[in-house]
């Protein structure tokens, strides 16, 4: 009798090749990132029929603000359109959005909009959809172990009272399992400064496919790798 197929609770996903993928096909750069964002909604759904509870992609990090200013630009309106049809399609779908990352360098327009975004589906049952804007995790470690030290300064924590508990419920995605599964597309074999933390026993999956040609198959090769894997969180067998 073969055994059940493991759907991972938690997947995680650093959207890698959209540049690469336009320059192959001739097509300006931004031409990737606008395919990119459709199939992260292609996803969405996919995601959500194969079982995955929490989806979290890697859409903007602290680094890409060193790319060339007319590519920020780009992204920052492609990122203010995705927003307005996310909410639509969030509402329909039953899906829960939010937004880690820092968002003290975004424009207050994109601020408000991840705001209505989290209010407005902050009761949905469905799909846990976690998109990392402005985010770094060394970054985001510095912000939660500043707040941690605000509250002993404060005297509302004692030093020696600190768990890893405590200091995972002062990170972007308290409250949230840690992925199961990292799938990073176009090659590459690094994590990029990603989930630093919440990576600690993640499954790790890389796939020369770039973002724009990820589809269900993709996903589903990435699940069967997932379920050859013996998870052990460090103990003996």
């Amino acid at each position: 009798m073969s055994e059940e197929r493991k759907i991972p609770c938690h997947v995680a996903v650093i959207l890698d090749g959209n540049g690469r993928w336009a320059k192959a096909k001739g097509l300006p750069r931004n031409a990737g990132h606008v395919r990119g964002a459709q199939v992260v909604e292609d996803m969405l759904s996919i995601v959500d029929e194969v079982g995955i509870k929490y989806f979290t992609v890697y859409a903007f990090s602290t680094e890409n603000w060193n790319r060339p200013g007319d590519e920020v630009s780009a992204l920052m309106g492609l990122l203010r359109k995705y927003m307005v049809g996310s909410l639509r399609k969030a509402a329909k779908n039953n899906v829960r959005i939010r937004v880690i990352g820092d968002r003290t360098r975004l424009d207050p327009d994109i601020v408000k909009s991840i705001e209505d975004l989290e209010r407005d589906t902050a009761g949905n049952t469905g799909l846990q959809f976690q998109i990392a804007i402005n985010y770094g995790g060394r970054d985001e470690i510095r912000r939660g172990v500043t707040a941690l030290a605000s509250k002993v300064k404060a005297g509302e924590l004692l030093p020696e009272d600190i768990t890893e508990e405590t200091i995972a419920s002062n990170l972007d995605t308290a409250g949230m399992p840690d992925p199961d599964l990292l799938i990073r597309t176009c090659g590459e074999q690094r994590i990029s400064n990603f989930l630093l933390w919440q990576l600690a026993y993640t499954e790790f999956y890389f796939t020369d496919v770039a973002w724009p040609d990820f589809n269900r198959e993709e996903l589903e090769k990435a699940i069967d790798a997932y379920n050859h894997r013996e998870r052990r969180f460090g103990g003996l067998k």
